[in-house]
């Protein structure tokens, strides 16, 4: 068995992030931050963002991330990742923000196509405004 205590804290350190995801996990961390962040430049900046293609690299990453961190001792991960995962967190929120508000416009703008679309199908002769509201039976 080897023992840990004999070792060179840069050995130390190497196994100890191999025993809990380690450094492939980081670097995953890593690639997922740049792909939210990629994504949020995006959607502010490109019409043209192909927001399909985005979620499945996001989920090709999490699927990394879960078979990286597979049997992960979660105490050991917790210290060693945090500020990666707070990091993360972060960067995940300000994308949840701008999907929030792009969905949104992306609303008000079908709302707005729906009404002119309405109008321009009716010229008025029938609406229930012109005639009032039917009585009840």
């Amino acid at each position: 068995m080897y023992e840990m205590t004999s070792a060179p804290s840069s050995q130390k350190a190497a196994f100890s992030m191999n025993q809990h995801g380690g450094a492939s996990a980081l670097a995953i961390m890593r690639r997922i931050e740049e792909t939210i962040e990629a994504e949020t430049q995006a959607i502010r900046t490109d019409p043209d963002f192909d927001l399909k293609a985005s979620n499945a690299r996001k989920s090709r990453h999490l699927y990394e991330l879960t078979r990286a961190l597979k049997g992960a001792n979660e105490a050991g991960l917790a210290s060693a990742h945090r500020d990666a995962l707070l990091r993360l967190r972060d960067k995940l929120a300000e994308n949840e923000a701008t999907i929030r508000a792009h969905m949104s416009a992306v609303n008000d703008v079908a709302e707005l196509v729906q009404s002119a679309i309405e109008s321009a199908q009716t010229d008025g002769t029938y609406s229930e405004n012109a005639f009032g509201q039917a009585a009840p039976a």
